[in-house]
């Protein structure tokens, strides 16, 4: 019965359709717990995801490869779901022009932040020069940190995974760390967590209502595009 079981298994880990629902599933156990605990932020949707789905590969010995044949489709959306954020962005456009100093302020002040204090955390860890490179655009949605950290000498595989456990632990922590320094405005909240979790933390802004999920958005694009033109000069003059 077992040796059955497995050979089940085995034929269904081969159908990308297999990894197509599995995501999904995984997802929608997340919302439930979500709902079920109130919406608190220690239980992210996609934090219940990433673990129930790793678990699950793990358990299973199912590699990424093969799962991905089939998650690639909802990957695949991450683009018209990236594009979608300029539908809150363009009915919270006057309050974005009204805040363009702050916010372009903010940008350079959050982006060299975070890659300043990842570089620093390394370096004082030890190490080298591939990590501190991959470490830097860790606060980048993911196919630009990728893109950066090839660009630079990075490790683009080791950038993915931090751009992931960052944006969950914004996403987690994000709110309840800005209402403990006493910041409240929507504008602020949103903005800090788009800039600080990309994709991650922008959703989990949305959440909070239309204004935070617009600022999130514009955030998240202002700083890939910041990073991407700013990150590999900075990389070329500290390793010069």
């Amino acid at each position: 019965m077992t040796t059955d079981i497995q050979d089940i298994w085995v034929y269904l880990a081969a159908t990308p359709l297999t990894g197509l629902t599995l995501t999904l599933a995984a997802y929608v156990a997340g919302q439930w717990l979500f709902r079920r605990f109130r919406h608190h932020p220690l239980v992210n949707p996609v934090l219940i995801a990433v673990i129930l789905l790793v678990g699950l590969l793990t358990l299973t010995g199912v590699d990424y490869a093969t799962y991905f044949e089939g998650a690639q489709f909802v990957h695949f959306l991450l683009g018209p779901a990236t594009v979608a954020l300029a539908v809150p962005l363009y009915r919270q456009f006057d309050k974005v022009r009204r805040s363009a100093l702050s916010l372009t302020v903010a940008l350079l002040a959050g982006s060299a932040t975070a890659v300043v204090t990842a570089m620093l955390i390394g370096w004082g860890m030890g190490a080298s020069r591939e990590v501190l490179v991959s470490l830097a655009p860790k606060s980048v949605t993911t196919p630009i940190a990728m893109g950066i950290a090839e660009l630079t000498g990075g490790l683009p595989s080791l950038t993915a995974v931090l751009v992931i456990l960052t944006g969950i632990l914004g996403a987690v922590l994000g709110t309840s760390v800005l209402r403990l320094v006493g910041v409240s405005d929507p504008k602020a909240t949103g903005f800090a967590m788009g800039l600080a979790s990309h994709g991650i933390g922008t959703a989990r802004a949305l959440e909070l209502g239309e204004t935070q999920g617009a600022f999130a958005g514009l955030a998240m694009g202002l700083n890939g595009l910041f990073t991407a033109i700013a990150l590999p000069l900075l990389m070329v003059w500290i390793f010069s």
